[in-house]
C-alpha cells in the first residue's frame, strides 16, 4: 500500500498545502517525497512509499529518461508489466511495474493503458507536453482515490479524503465536494496557461464482469469442465500476485475464501522456491469459532500461524481509530473492522510480513451471503450480485484497504482478479446461485481437491463480526451495550 497525493492550479502556497500530504503517511512507512513540477508552479506531487518492488527505482513522482514530459504518481500493483514490456517491445529503465503506465500511454493514449493494466491501481499523471492530467481507477476500487474539483480550476486527488481537508483555498471544507474517484473510470483534465484544471472527459474503461483486453498467464479455458476452469482461474490470480520483494503472509479467518486463498498461497510458494514458512494470522476473542477453524487450516497447509486474541476493551479501545482510517460510519463495515485493524497491528508491530493475502470479494462474486438462499429467481439473483460488486469499494474493499494501510501492510484479493471475475460471472445465472441449500457451491466443488479439510470446505458462510464473538457473548451485542452507555452519557450531560 502506498499513499498518493497531488495537486493542480493552486492559488495559496504550494508549500504550506503539501502539509495536508503527511495526513496519509501512515500508508507508506518506508520514504516520502513532496514535489514541485518545474514550469508548473502551482502543481506539485506527494508519494509515501511502501517499497514492495523495485526498491532502488521505485520512488514517486516516477519519471524515466525516455519519457520526461510526462509525471506520474500511482498506488497498486500491475502484474502484467513484464508481458507488456515483451509485447509491445517496451525499454524498460526501472524494474517497477507502475513504469508501465507510462509506456502503454505513450504508445496508445490514456484509455488503451488504462485497459491494458491487469492489476490494482490509483494513479495521477501529468503530460506537461500535451498540458493534461489524467487520473484512474481500477474495476472494482481496490485501491482507494479521492479528489477535488473546484469552480475556479483547483483539482487535488489523494488515496484517502483527510488529505484533502484545508486545500480548497478560500473556502472550507464544509463547501467544496471531496469524491470517491469511480471505480473502472478514467478521468482527462486540460491545464490551462495559469495552470488551472477543467475536466474534459470522464469515461468508463472497464465493467465488471467483462473479459479484459490485456494478454493473459492463465490456463485456456476447457469448455467441457467449469470447475477445472474455476480452479485454474483463482490459482493463476493468486500466483501472479505473489510478486513481491518483502514477506507474504494471509489473513485466516478459517472460512472458506480465506482459507482457499491461504491454501493457494502456501502451495504456490513453494512451488516458486520461496523458502520462508508462510504466515498465516487469525484473530477473534477467546472461543470464537474463527479462531478454531483457522488452527485446523494452518495445520492441514503447513503454515507459520498466529493467533491475535482479544478481549472486548482492546476492540472497544480502537472505536476511533478504526473510524478514523474508514473514514465512515457505517455500521456494519466498523463492526467489521474492528478485528481486522487489531491483527494489522499485531501484523505490523511483532512480524516481518507485509504483504498480506485476503479472501474480500468472494461472497459478492459467488453470491455467498446467507440471504442468496432467498432470492426469487437466478435473474435477480445476478442482479443482486453485480450491485454488490459495484458498491463493493465503499464497503468491504474500503475496510480491507485502510485496516491494513492504517499500519503500512499492502493487501491483495484474488477474488477480485479480472480473469477470474469476468469468467465467473459469464456463467449462467442459476449455476452461481446457493445449491442445495449451500452458498458458492461452485466454488466449494472446484476446490474439492484435498486443498482444504472437508469440514472447512464445506464450513457454512458466517459473517467476520460474528466469526471473533466468543462464546459467552456475541461481538455486535458488546458493541451496542458500549455504544447506548455513551449516548446516555453524552446526553445527561447535555441535560
Amino acid at each position: 500500500m502506498c499513499g498518493i497525493w497531488a495537486i493542480f492550479g493552486s492559488d495559496d502556497d504550494v508549500s504550506k498545502q503539501c502539509a495536508s500530504c503527511l495526513k496519509i503517511a501512515h500508508r507508506g512507512p518506508d520514504a516520502f517525497r513532496i514535489e514541485n513540477v518545474n514550469h508548473f508552479k502551482n502543481c506539485a506531487f506527494g508519494f509515501h512509499r511502501l517499497a514492495i518492488v523495485d526498491d532502488l527505482y521505485g520512488m514517486q513522482p516516477m519519471r524515466v529518461n525516455s519519457l520526461p514530459h510526462l509525471w506520474l504518481v500511482y498506488n497498486g500493483e500491475i502484474y502484467n508489466y513484464k508481458l507488456t514490456q515483451k509485447q509491445f517491445d517496451f525499454n524498460y529503465e526501472t524494474d517497477c511495474d507502475g513504469e508501465s503506465i507510462l509506456h502503454l500511454y505513450n504508445h496508445g493514449g490514456i484509455e488503451f493503458a488504462a485497459q491494458n493494466l491487469d492489476g490494482v491501481f490509483a494513479f495521477a499523471l501529468l503530460d506537461t507536453a500535451e498540458r493534461k492530467v489524467y487520473l484512474g481507477r481500477d474495476t472494482f476500487g481496490v485501491r482507494p482515490s479521492f479528489r477535488l474539483l473546484t469552480n475556479d480550476g483547483f483539482l487535488a486527488v489523494c488515496s484517502e479524503a483527510k488529505g484533502l481537508l484545508g486545500l480548497a483555498h478560500t473556502m472550507c471544507d464544509n463547501s467544496v465536494k471531496i469524491e470517491a474517484f469511480p471505480p473502472g473510470h478514467y478521468e482527462t483534465y486540460d491545464l490551462n496557461h495559469a495552470g488551472k484544471a477543467q475536466l474534459r472527459e470522464l469515461k468508463q474503461f472497464h465493467k465488471i464482469g467483462e473479459a479484459p483486453k490485456y494478454l493473459t498467464v492463465a490456463p485456456p479455458i476447457v469448455e467441457e469442465d467449469l470447475k477445472e476452469n474455476v480452479y485454474n482461474l483463482l490459482n493463476a490470480a493468486v500466483k501472479k500476485r505473489l510478486m513481491a520483494h518483502r514477506r507474504i503472509g494471509c489473513m485466516l479467518s478459517g472460512g472458506l475464501d480465506s482459507s482457499t486463498i491461504a491454501a493457494l498461497v502456501v502451495k504456490n510458494a513453494k512451488e516458486m522456491g520461496i523458502t520462508y514458512p508462510v504466515q498465516t494470522f487469525a484473530t477473534g476473542m477467546e472461543g470464537s469459532p474463527d479462531l478454531a477453524a483457522a488452527r485446523k487450516v494452518a495445520d492441514h497447509i503447513g503454515s507459520e500461524h498466529h493467533e491475535v486474541v482479544f478481549e472486548p476493551e482492546d476492540g472497544l479501545a480502537v472505536i476511533e481509530d478504526v473510524i478514523y482510517h474508514l473514514e465512515s460510519y457505517d455500521i456494519t463495515t466498523v463492526r467489521a473492522s474492528i478485528g481486522m485493524y487489531l491483527v494489522s497491528q499485531y501484523i505490523s508491530t511483532k512480524t516481518d510480513s507485509v504483504v498480506i493475502f485476503s479472501g474480500e470479494g468472494a461472497d459478492e462474486v459467488a453470491q455467498g451471503y446467507i440471504y442468496f438462499h432467498n432470492a426469487p429467481d437466478s435473474t435477480k439473483a445476478n442482479t443482486e450480485s453485480h450491485r454488490l460488486l459495484n458498491d463493493l469499494y465503499m464497503y468491504d474493499v474500503l475496510r480491507a484497504d485502510r485496516t491494513t494501510s492504517a499500519h503500512g501492510l499492502e493487501l491483495r484479493v484474488p477474488f477480485l482478479d479480472h480473469q477470474f471475475t469476468g469468467y465467473y460471472l459469464s456463467l449462467p445465472p442459476s449455476m452461481r446461485q446457493p445449491k442445495n441449500g449451500i452458498e458458492k457451491y461452485m466454488i466449494r466443488a472446484a476446490f474439492d481437491t484435498g486443498l482444504l479439510p472437508n469440514d472447512i470446505l464445506w464450513r457454512p458462510k458466517e459473517a467476520f463480526s460474528d466469526g471473533v464473538s466468543s462464546q459467552k457473548k456475541p461481538w455486535f451485542a458488546i458493541l451496542q451495550e458500549f455504544v447506548e452507555t455513551q449516548v446516555q452519557y453524552k446526553t445527561c450531560i447535555l441535560e
